[in-house]
Order: structure tokens, then C-alpha cells, then sequence
């Protein structure tokens, strides 16, 4: 009887497998693919070198297709069609936002509209262990960015979200 094979295992070997988990962890058609062409992976360390490195190298179509695949924060009910790996994922990083009072989740509803009428793409924000409340402190501040530097923001947000979900891959 064999074992079965670990994430890493499956990165390196299954092309269509491979495919599905990276996108489960960033949406960005071309980061799969630069990621895709880094196999095989020799490990975790590996994995997670590369994927900053491939993000890194993106430009901001890249950056905005990835951005355009995540819920809002605080409204997964309004978020496209979730797999059950992404909707498990997106509730646990925003159980924050969940958790908040009425008043900081309209707050925040309203915060996205306004942050998505201003930079033309949803507000991203590494949620993971963040509350409703500082989530929001995060929107508002945010709010006031010139659109250059809030896309710089945004991607750095992204890099760190697609590090945990690899995290998260990995450890299945």
C-alpha cells in the first residue's frame, strides 16, 4: 500500500492539479503560469521563494485580475461563485469581519463601494487575524492614497494573502 502523495508531491507532478491549487491561492492567470514553470519544487521554502518572486515580476493587469477574484471584505454572500476550498479559505481569513457589529460591517460595505468607485478595483487586505473593526481603520486610511501608491499597497496585500494560502495548500 502507498502513501498518499503530499501537496508538494502533487504541485511538482500533476500539471492540471498544480493548476487548480495555485489558482485557489492567486487568481492571476499569469502567476500560475510562471509558477507552473518554476517546478519542481525541492521545497515549502522553495514554493514560497518563487511565488514572491513570480509576483514581483507581474505588471498591473496581472495584479488586477488576481484583485477582481476576491469577495469584498465583509460580503462573501455578494462574492462570485466560491469553490468550497475558496469560500472555506475567504471565511476563515474574513472571520473578523464576520464577527463585527452590525454598524462596522454597513461601514464597511460602504467603505468598499467607495474604495472600488476611487481605485476601480476591490479593497485587498491581508484579513487573516484582523478584526472588523481595524479591517475598516484600514479601508479609511487607505481611502486617502493616490491610486499609484494604493496599487502598491494592494499588491503587497495580495503577496501576503497568496503566501498564507500557500501555507494552506500545503499543509492539506
Amino acid at each position: 500500500m502507498s502513501k498518499p502523495l503530499s501537496q508538494l508531491e502533487v504541485l511538482n507532478g500533476y500539471a492540471e492539479k498544480a493548476r487548480e491549487g495555485l489558482m485557489h491561492c492567486c487568481s492571476s492567470t499569469r502567476w500560475v503560469e510562471a509558477m507552473l514553470a518554476q517546478r519542481p519544487f525541492r521545497d515549502p521554502k522553495h514554493v514560497y521563494d518563487c511565488a514572491a518572486i513570480c509576483w514581483q515580476r507581474l505588471a498591473r493587469a496581472d495584479w488586477l485580475e488576481a484583485f477582481s477574484q476576491h469577495p469584498r471584505i465583509g460580503d462573501l454572500r455578494g462574492a462570485r461563485s466560491l469553490d468550497d476550498t475558496e469560500r472555506t479559505w475567504a471565511e476563515g481569513e474574513q472571520s473578523g469581519a464576520a464577527r463585527a457589529a452590525e454598524s462596522v460591517r454597513l461601514a464597511l460595505a460602504e467603505g468598499n463601494r467607495e474604495y472600488e468607485r476611487k481605485f476601480g478595483h476591490v479593497f485587498i487586505v491581508c484579513a487573516t487575524g484582523k478584526s472588523g473593526e481595524e479591517m475598516l481603520a484600514l479601508l479609511r486610511q487607505r481611502l486617502n492614497h493616490p491610486p499609484e501608491a494604493e496599487l502598491a499597497i494592494a499588491a503587497a496585500e495580495e503577496e501576503k494573502i497568496t503566501r498564507i494560502r500557500l501555507e494552506k495548500l500545503l499543509s492539506q
